[in-house]
């Protein structure tokens, strides 16, 4: 038995850790919904009423804590996290990496008797200091100037993490600079939640809501991932480099049977996500479904809608319980969004909606979805706000593992558009056109009496469409799998509360035309918006040349890459708007485009020379080592053409190893960040594509057992 195949019978044989759970799932309550969460109830619990008092009004005020509060909870919260097992804390903040960061301070302090005591302040809850400088920031922090601070998010509740070997207690927080710049994700999306709010109440009033006193919006990502053996991973330098595999042919079966999407989860799949779950049910995550992908191998798991603060810090929790149970059992949990080549790519899909602290829905249709103005009127702002700032909302979701998968079958394209469904879509149509409001629903006749007749929704989904109506929510779908949800929410909820107030501009004024009628004021205001903004709403086939084309002359934009989307950071539209409602001003967005441009260059620049390495160290000595074989097998007939073949392959697979080797010369790329992404995209990528398409044929005429790396048949469908 070859190498290789020796490795797919370890991979393949399974047997249950002794660290897995066994059965508990979601639904079993022998573990309590955020037993290791210091939420409302623990606070209750712990501290005097009239501190309870005092933070939750704080809370509810957006007013700080005055010093004694804070200590009183940062005394309880200490507690509470030592009786969990936790002998340290940190400040957890979310940089603009898309990832989380951490720095753990002990609990316990020296007496100088030899002893140590346990101490934490209401100081140190409320306030840390990082070092600014070597996380990105766009320039605004230089490496000689080091000082940032992390500020305590009081609405966002601290967690327990659980280790093998102890525990730490978690404390959300935000990050920003000494000059008072935010360099993370959870600032501008506060203030974006601030502003919606102010935007949405002032409309509300407009129709005669005084009591809601709050609007929050909410999100529930749908998040996509890949599980393959650690073994694999690990004899892929370009996956544990990259988080992609640089190289690998096609495997002869991929998903094209359509059997893997909702089918039966593999045993130890399920045993990983049953611990998963139990891990992020303590942590207070509300994660209600999962289910199989479409790709082999390929799997998602979605919470239950949450506050958009709470649930972008539970979406970066998901992402590493994720990675950590999976070690547990032997896998690997791959966030990239593109993986594996000719293969569907993993994206998080974005359900976006906006809702009253009275607990209504603003973007809930109900029966009659042409009749309800106050919907229409929400649904309307967003129409608006997606159509303004169409390139914005791509380039919210732009980084370079997205230009593998954006526009694929997959994903949808790169060209923002939004899908209403027939019903609702009439429903404006009628109204701008003066021809009644009214829409009714249906029913669904499966064709026997043993079946019941189902809800005939108002209209089909569509999953080629990037903003889609899903009955009482937007879902942007063309987030990338490894992304965070800070920036993506921050954009939709500040370009939302421009719309708002635009069209609450727009009402006041035909409240006075209408002399009061609301009814017909709202027509007025959202058949204007229609008629200003419809060429934005498709309902076919955007995977289609057709819509390409006819995009094109709608004027949608299509920015296809990365360098093409990333420049609406700084244009004068996205400055203008963020600067109004004191989200981000012009050099914080000035700070995010110049990380997110060198980032895209830098990541490039490591996958080169990953792929490079691979090529010319691993990959050309497997085909020297099959032309020796060939030689040895001299004589045989039809080895002369064999010969030819590898010969010419391989001498392809040379030249693409120095033409990118080339391309990837520091001396031949330009200063210009931006320049430099562009230079990554015309030259390096065609470079990188060369090298692997000869290396992908070479996979196929080399023997097995030379070949270096794990191969997609092996990796996708070994369980």
């Amino acid at each position: 038995m070859s190498r290789t195949r020796q490795q797919n019978v370890t991979a393949a044989q399974w047997a249950v850790n002794g660290g897995a759970l066994g059965a508990p799932d979601l639904t079993d309550h022998g573990i309590a919904f955020g037993s290791n969460v210091f939420g409302l109830d623990e606070q209750r619990r712990r501290l005097p009423k009239h501190v309870f008092k005092a933070l939750t009004g704080a809370l509810a005020a957006g007013t700080p804590l005055d010093a004694s509060t804070a200590d009183m909870v940062a005394q309880a919260m200490k507690e509470w996290a030592m009786e969990k097992g936790a002998t340290h804390y940190t400040h957890w903040f979310q940089p603009l990496t898309n990832l989380t960061a951490e720095k753990h301070d002990s609990f316990f302090n020296p007496t100088g008797d030899g002893n140590a005591i346990a101490e934490f302040s209401g100081k140190e809850l409320i306030q840390g200091e990082p070092d600014a400088s070597s996380f990105p920031t766009g320039g605004i922090r230089a490496t000689f100037e080091a000082r940032g601070y992390t500020a305590w998010d009081p609405t966002s509740p601290a967690f327990v993490l659980e280790n093998p070997n102890g525990a730490f207690l978690c404390i959300p927080t935000a990050f920003v600079s000494w000059t008072g710049e935010a360099l993370d994700h959870k600032i501008p999306l506060l203030r974006s939640m601030d502003a919606l709010s102010t935007s949405a109440l002032r409309a509300l009033k407009l129709f005669g809501d005084t009591e809601a006193s709050r609007i929050f919006t909410t999100v529930g990502p749908e998040q996509e991932y890949f599980l393959i053996d650690e073994q694999y991973y690990f004899e892929r330098p370009d996956l544990y480099t990259t988080g992609r595999t640089l190289f690998g042919a096609k495997p002869p079966k991929g998903h094209e049977l359509d059997e893997h999407y909702f089918g039966s989860i593999p045993e130890r799949v399920l045993a990983f996500m049953l611990e998963s779950e139990n891990e992020l049910r303590k942590l207070g995550v509300p994660v209600k479904t999962r289910h199989n992908e479409v790709a082999p191998a390929q799997y998602e798991l979605a919470p239950i809608f949450e506050n958009s603060n709470v649930g972008s810090d539970h979406q970066q929790l998901t992402m590493q319980v994720l990675q950590n149970v999976a070690r547990r059992y032997g896998l690997v949990c791959l966030l990239h969004e593109k993986p594996f080549a000719g293969v569907n790519g993993s994206g998080k899909h974005n359900n976006w909606s906006m809702g009253t602290d009275t607990g209504h829905n603003l973007l809930e249709p109900g029966d009659t979805p042409g009749e309800n103005m106050q919907f229409l009127f929400f649904c309307a702002a967003v129409i608006r706000a997606v159509n303004k700032h169409q390139a914005l909302l791509r380039a919210s979701v732009a980084n370079v593992g997205q230009d593998h998968r954006l526009g694929a079958n997959e994903a949808p394209p790169a060209i923002i558009s939004i899908f209403l469904g027939d019903e609702l879509e009439n429903a404006f149509k009628k109204i701008a056109t003066g021809r009644g409001r009214k829409t009714k629903k249906g029913l669904l006749g499966l064709g026997t009496t043993m079946l019941p007749q189902l809800p005939l929704h108002g209209g089909d989904r569509n999953r080629t469409s990037p903003f889609a109506f899903t009955g009482n929510k937007f879902e942007f779908r063309a987030l990338g799998s490894s992304m965070s949800l800070g920036f993506v929410n921050t954009v939709l909820n500040t370009i939302a509360a421009e719309a708002i107030d635009e069209l609450s501009d727009q009402l006041e004024k035909a409240l006075k035309t209408s002399k009061g009628d609301l009814d017909e004021a709202v027509a007025s205001v959202v058949k204007g918006v229609w008629e200003a903004n419809s060429q934005v709403v498709f309902n076919g086939d955007g995977y289609s040349q057709e819509w390409h084309d006819e995009a094109e002359k709608r004027g949608l934009m299509n920015l296809r890459t990365t360098p093409d989307a990333l420049p609406w950071f700084v244009k004068a539209q996205t400055v203008k708007t963020f600067d109004k409602y004191n989200v981000l001003s012009e050099r914080e967005l000035e700070a995010r485009y110049e990380v997110a441009v060198e980032q895209y260059a830098t990541k490039l620049n490591i996958e080169a020379e990953v792929a490079a390495s691979i090529a010319r160290t691993m990959i050309l000595p497997a085909a020297l080592r099959q032309a020796e074989l060939l030689d040895e097998a001299e004589g045989v007939a039809g080895v002369d053409r064999l010969k030819e073949e590898l010969s010419s392959v391989t001498g392809e697979l040379v030249d693409g190893i120095f033409t990118l080797e080339g391309a990837n010369l520091e001396e031949n790329q330009p200063e210009d960040p931006l320049k430099l992404a562009q230079y990554m995209r015309d030259k390096v990528i065609p470079a990188m594509d060369a090298t692997r398409s000869a290396a992908d044929r070479l996979e196929k005429i080399v023997a097995d057992d030379l070949w270096p790396l794990p191969k997609y048949q092996e990796m996708l469908f070994i369980k």
